[in-house]
């Protein structure tokens, strides 16, 4: 499910998410504001679409194939391409019981995300984020 169209914005998200509900509601949201999206449903996806295609940002599911899965694909993007920037969203605390933050240096530091959100994001909270981080 990877296609990109073109829009006045310029800038492309990737989307990956093993959810098609997260990953449709957000797509249509994204590209309503004016942003080509690419979706992948897991992190073996995502790593082709981003061998394939330029973003300037990437969402990314903590759990995606494996618990780890997210994580390991946020460590790439970050020691590939590091100035895209990557919103990591999880509902691991809720399905596991273990908190995850990316809110200091030392947790960015392994983590590799530059936000963390707490699944279900609200889309407002997600678009806040993304112009935040864009106009860095």
């Amino acid at each position: 499910m990877s296609d990109e169209r073109t829009t006045p914005s310029g800038h492309t998200i990737l989307l990956v998410d093993d959810n098609m509900d997260f990953l449709t509601v957000n797509r249509s949201q994204l590209e309503e504001r004016g942003f080509n999206v690419l979706c992948a449903e897991s992190a073996k996806a995502a790593e082709e679409v981003l061998a394939a295609h330029h973003v300037d940002l990437a969402i990314v599911d903590m759990m995606l194939e494996h618990m780890d899965s997210g994580l390991v694909l946020c460590y790439h993007i970050k020691k590939n391409k590091s100035q895209v920037p990557v919103i990591l969203v999880s509902a691991v605390a809720s399905e596991t019981g273990i908190e995850i933050d990316a809110a200091t240096d030392e947790e960015r530091s392994w983590v590799k995300a530059d936000v963390m959100l707490t699944k279900p994001v609200r889309f407002e909270q997600l678009a806040r984020e993304i112009d935040r981080l864009l106009e860095e």
